[in-house]
């Protein structure tokens, strides 16, 4: 008698329950491929497969591969050698699509592997890389240190960033620190500027997001949501003039943008910078070359920030770097913009689409990078905003036109089903960076 299955090793090296039914789905698509429709000899068959399975790994874990060796010589020699080619077809373009996507990772991503390594040895070695490892440090009490552990290690983080802006002085003059949507741009900006002080230098900041046009300028999609993602809702003439003005020693004028409204008033905050004074720029889009041609590179330092998180769900499933930013601009949103939860849950396809189109294209342009993923964020993220996923996944399941949202909200639910929540954020200090998105920083946005 064959011993049962319970496991299967993917090929991340994940192990994940197994599942006799993925193999029946896999076994009955590849019949249909080649005219066939039944079901239940789909499901025969990979009974079939089950017991070689459990007779050839008992004791064992079996990966993916060698359960789809098994599925090929099940079919053969059950007089289904068409099905069986079908299937070899369907693994093979399967292979072929995971090449081209691991090449297109490296081509647009850009992140250093180095990096994202380097993330997840420092989580291991605290505890914190799966939602049991979290869950763990809080039913043992110890959220505070760990809270305290993910600080000083962003706060080092952006202090080393800081010394290599100090070592190219005085050639630097702008200092632009970029990356996607609620990365915690902003934080980072005050947290150089900091360290920046506390070497005895001066600084100034710009804020870009008073540069935005008026909302009715920006185009409408189908369901009447502005695009206020794409650079071009800035006004990055006026940006590139202004910085140019403020490096050659004049005042300016900025305009004001009130977000609530949509509205932008010219001409409102003065604005100088002294020689020995360093501009700092926090814009999501402070990468793209239109907002700072008429500066030279060698006046420029780029800093890049992203939630480089390397956390995994029970099912042995990282969670995404842009779920984790987009739990925090769904909170941001609330008080900031006026925006309910799902509001930003729909829009949020407008900033994947202008990330990757004007963003992660020049990471690799940058001098050095910062990581803002904080694993103890997560049980305070999923107490505020768990309960909107699950009426949202009903919502969209059946709705063509909010697949995206249906699959986001889906993939963030099964994120976070298992984490305990953490509802009483007391442990969380007013400089967290994590505070730019919850409330109650000591420091003003």
């Amino acid at each position: 008698m064959s011993t049962l299955i319970t496991q299967i090793v993917k090929r991340n090296g994940t192990v994940v329950p197994y599942d006799r039914g993925r193999i029946a789905t896999a076994i009955f698509k590849a019949a249909s491929a080649v005219g066939g429709s039944n079901y239940d000899e789909a499901e025969r068959l990979a009974l079939l497969v089950e017991d070689k399975l459990g007779a050839q790994y008992a004791g064992s874990t079996p990966s993916v591969e060698e359960i789809q060796d098994i599925v090929e010589e099940t079919l053969i020699h059950a007089g289904h050698a068409t099905t069986a080619r079908a299937y070899i077809r369907y693994r093979q373009e399967r292979a072929m699509a995971r090449t081209q996507r691991a090449y297109k990772f490296e081509a647009t991503d850009n992140i250093p592997y180095k990096k994202i390594y380097e993330v997840l040895r420092w989580n291991m070695d605290h505890g914190c890389e799966t939602v049991e490892g979290i869950n763990k440090i809080i039913a043992d009490g110890r959220f505070p240190e760990l809270v305290d552990a993910c600080e000083d290690r962003y706060d080092k983080e952006v202090k080393a960033g800081a010394q290599l802006i100090i070592d190219r002085l005085p050639e630097v003059r702008i200092v632009i620190i970029a990356g996607p949507s609620s990365s915690s741009k902003t934080t980072t900006t005050i947290k150089v500027s900091e360290k920046l002080a506390e070497a005895g230098m001066e600084f100034k900041a710009i804020n870009l997001d008073h540069y935005f046009f008026n909302l009715e300028q920006h185009p409408k999609d189908e369901f009447g949501d502005y695009d206020y993602e794409t650079p071009y809702a800035l006004d990055l003439k006026l940006i590139d003039e202004h910085i140019a003005a403020l490096l050659e020693g004049k005042t300016i004028k900025t305009p004001h943008y009130d977000f609530k409204t949509g509205q932008r008033e010219l001409n409102v905050h003065e604005l100088s910078l002294a020689p020995n004074q360093i501009l700092l720029l926090d814009s999501l889009h402070g990468l793209f070359g239109e907002m700072t041609k008429s500066t030279p590179d060698s006046k420029k330092f780029k800093l890049y920030i992203e939630t480089l998180g390397q956390v995994q769900n029970k099912e042995g499933m990282f969670m995404r770097w842009a779920d984790n930013r987009l739990l925090r601009r769904m909170i941001r949103d609330s008080w900031h913009r006026n925006l309910q939860p799902e509001q930003t849950l729909t829009h949020w396809h407008y900033v994947r689409r202008s990330e990757l189109r004007n963003i992660i294209p020049f990471i690799g342009t940058v001098d050095y990078l910062v990581n803002s993923a904080v694993p103890f964020e997560l049980p305070v993220l999923k107490a505020r905003l768990f309960k909107y996923f699950p009426p949202a996944i009903e919502k969209f399941r059946e709705d063509p036109k909010r697949q995206d949202a249906y699959v986001r909200a889906k993939r963030v639910y099964d994120t976070l089903k298992d984490l305990t929540p953490m509802e009483d954020d007391s442990a969380i200090g007013p400089k967290s960076l994590i505070r730019e998105f919850i409330g109650g920083s000591e420091y003003e946005y």
